[in-house]
C-alpha cells in the first residue's frame, strides 16, 4: 500500500516533488519516482540535461516510461512463479531518461547520507528488472538501512537501450552518455532528498557493471563501486567497425519493412526489426577515450565485487546446439595452449555432454571468474580497497537451476517474496546488511578475506583454499597465464550470437 504524502523542495530550482510513502516491515521509505534529468533532441541524438523546473510542482508518484525494447519476460531466467504480476512498463523514446529515488522520510535523518546509484543491466538491449518491475525495488535496502541507522539514499537511473543507445553511425554509446547527464543530476540535486553529492558509491549488474566499470575508467569518480556479475571483460569495447555492420544489418531490415532509415523509421518497425535480426545483445563501441581501458586507473576508493556459481547460464541453450568436434575444434586455433586448455575443461570430442558443460565452464571463467581476479589485482597495485564475494545460494524456486547469472537481484532487493524459503531469505538479508555497511564507509567484512552467500543459506568469511573448492582457480591462473589473444578466440568461436536472457 502507497501514499502519496511525501514532498521534497529544492531551495535554488524553487521546484517541489511530490512522491508516494511506502512501508517496509514496520519502517517507512519515501519513493519519487519518474524524475526527468536529460532530455532527448531527436533520434540517436545526444541528450541534453534537464537543469530547472522553476516554481513547479512535479507529480513523482508514477514510474516513467523505459526505453522502447523487445519484450523479455524476466521470469524465465529467474525462475520466478508465472502468476507473479509483472507490470506492463510505459515505453517512450524521447521520455526514457528518468530516475527513482528511495529514501528515508526528512524526519528519520540527521545530516547528508550515502547515496547508492543503480545501473541496471539486460544486455545492453533490454532493461532488465527496473524499479518499475517490483523485482529490483528498493524499499527494502532503504528500508534496512534505517533499520541498521545506516540510512542511505538509492537511485536507480533508466537510460536508453538497444540501437537506440547504439545510434546509426553519428553519436555512438549514448547509453554511456546518458548515465552520465543521471550522475551528473544526482550530484547536483540529490542534496535535496537527504542525500550527500561527495559520497556515491556507483553500482550496477551484469550489462549494468559493464557500464559501471566504462564510468570508472573514463573520468567518472566516485567514492565506491560494486561490479556484480561483470566488468568491461565480459563486454569489452569493439571496434567501430564491427558497429557499422551491426547498423547496416537493420537499415536493410527497416528498409526491407517499408521504411526509409533507422533514423526516420517508427518505433514499431526498430522494434521488430530487432527482434527479426536477434539482437539479444550489444555492446560498447571503441570510443577515443574508451582506448586502451584495461591500463587507465579506476577512479574509485573501494569496490566490491563477485561473481555467481553459474554465470554462464546465459549461453546455455546457445552452446547446447553445438556438437563435440565443433566445441573441440574451437580450441585448435592455438597450437601450444589449445590442447592444455581443452584437456583442462574436459573437452573431448566424442564425448558431447562434457564438451558443452566444459565449453560453459571455461564461458564462466573467462567473462566472469577471471575478471574478478584481474580487476581486484589492478586496483590493490593501486592501493585501492577491494572486498570479493562469492554468491552461491541457488535460485529460491529451482535449486537445479543453481546459483545463475542474475539470481542476485532476486537475493539482494527481495522484490519477490522469498520467505517461503527461509535459507535464500537469510542470505538476501545478509546481502543487505553488507552492502549497507559497504556504502556507509564500513568494511563489509575482513579486508583480504573473501565472503561467501550461501549455498544452504549460510554467509561467512572464507580463505583461499575455500574458495578454490567453489571457483576453478587453477584454472583461472592457467587462462591468465595463457592471455586473452589465446582464449578469446576460443570463447568467440564458441559464443558468438548465443546469448540469451531466456535460458
Amino acid at each position: 500500500m502507497t501514499t502519496s504524502l511525501p514532498q521534497v523542495h529544492h531551495p535554488v530550482l524553487s521546484v517541489t516533488w511530490k512522491g508516494i510513502e511506502k512501508p517496509s516491515n514496520g519502517v517507512s521509505v519515501n519513493q519519487y519516482r519518474g524524475i526527468k534529468y536529460a532530455r532527448i533532441p531527436g533520434r540517436f541524438e545526444r541528450a541534453t540535461p534537464v537543469d530547472g523546473f522553476d516554481g513547479e510542482v512535479v507529480d513523482a508518484t508514477k514510474f516513467g516510461p523505459r526505453c522502447p525494447q523487445v519484450d523479455v519476460d524476466v521470469r524465465h531466467l529467474l525462475r520466478i512463479p508465472e502468476d507473479f504480476e509483472i507490470p506492463k512498463e510505459p515505453e517512450d523514446e524521447f521520455d526514457c531518461l528518468n530516475l527513482e529515488i528511495t529514501c528515508p522520510p526528512a524526519g528519520s535523518r540527521s545530516g547528508p547520507l550515502p547515496v547508492l546509484i543503480w545501473i541496471h543491466g539486460g544486455s545492453q538491449v533490454v532493461t532488465f528488472c527496473s524499479a518499475a518491475s517490483g523485482i529490483c525495488d528498493p524499499t527494502k535496502i532503504v528500508a534496512d538501512s534505517i533499520k541498521a541507522g545506516k540510512p542511505l539514499v538509492f537511485v536507480s537511473i533508466n537510460y536508453r537501450v538497444n540501437i537506440f543507445s547504439f545510434g546509426d553511425g553519428k553519436e555512438k554509446n549514448l547509453a554511456l552518455k546518458d548515465q552520465r547527464l543521471g550522475i551528473d543530476w544526482v550530484r547536483k540535486n540529490i542534496m535535496a532528498f537527504g542525500g550527500d553529492p561527495s559520497n556515491i558509491t556507483l553500482a550496477g549488474e551484469s550489462a549494468g557493471a559493464v557500464y559501471v566499470h566504462a564510468h570508472l575508467t573514463t573520468g567518472v569518480s566516485v567514492k565506491r563501486a560494486v561490479l556484480a556479475s561483470g566488468s568491461l571483460y565480459l563486454s569489452s569495447p569493439l571496434p567501430v567497425e564491427r558497429g557499422d555492420g551491426l547498423i547496416k544489418t537493420l537499415e536493410g531490415k527497416v528498409k526491407e519493412l517499408g521504411e526509409k532509415s533507422l533514423r526516420e523509421a517508427s518505433v514499431s518497425t526498430i522494434i521488430q526489426a530487432l527482434n527479426d535480426c536477434n539482437v539479444n545483445t550489444m555492446w560498447i563501441q571503441e570510443e577515443p577515450e574508451l582506448q586502451n581501458w584495461q591500463i587507465k586507473p579506476e577512479q574509485v576508493e573501494e569496490i566490491m565485487i563477485g561473481d555467481t556459481e553459474y554465470e554462464s547460464v546465459i549461453w546455455r541453450n546457445g552452446i547446447e546446439t553445438l556438437d563435440g568436434p565443433t566445441i573441440a575444434t574451437a580450441f585448435e586455433q592455438d597450437p601450444q595452449w589449445g590442447p592444455q586448455l581443452r584437456k583442462m575443461y574436459n573437452v573431448v570430442a566424442d564425448r558431447p555432454t562434457a564438451c558443452k558443460l566444459g565449453a560453459l565452464d571455461l564461458v564462466n571463467d573467462v567473462r566472469y571468474a577471471l575478471p574478478v581476479e584481474t580487476v581486484s589485482e589492478k586496483l590493490q597495485a593501486a592501493n585501492r580497497q577491494v572486498y570479493k564475494y562469492v554468491i552461491d545460494q541457488p535460485n529460491p524456486w529451482q535449486a537445479s537451476s543453481r546459483s545463475h547469472h542474475a539470481v542476485d537481484l532476486l537475493l539482494l532487493f527481495a522484490g519477490v517474496d522469498l520467505s517461503f524459503n527461509p535459507a535464500a531469505e537469510h542470505v538476501g538479508q545478509e546481502m543487505r546488511n553488507r552492502w549497507i555497511r559497504f556504502v556507509n564507509g564500513d568494511a563489509p567484512w575482513s579486508p583480504g578475506r573473501r565472503f561467501a552467500f550461501g549455498p544452504f543459506g549460510e554467509c561467512k568469511e572464507i580463505d583461499e583454499r575455500q574458495v578454490a573448492n567453489r571457483r576453478r582457480l587453477e584454472h583461472v591462473r592457467a587462462l591468465k597465464e595463457a592471455g586473452m589473444g589465446v582464449y578469446m578466440p576460443i570463447i568467440f568461436a564458441l559464443t558468438a550470437g548465443k546469448i540469451s536472457l531466456l535460458n
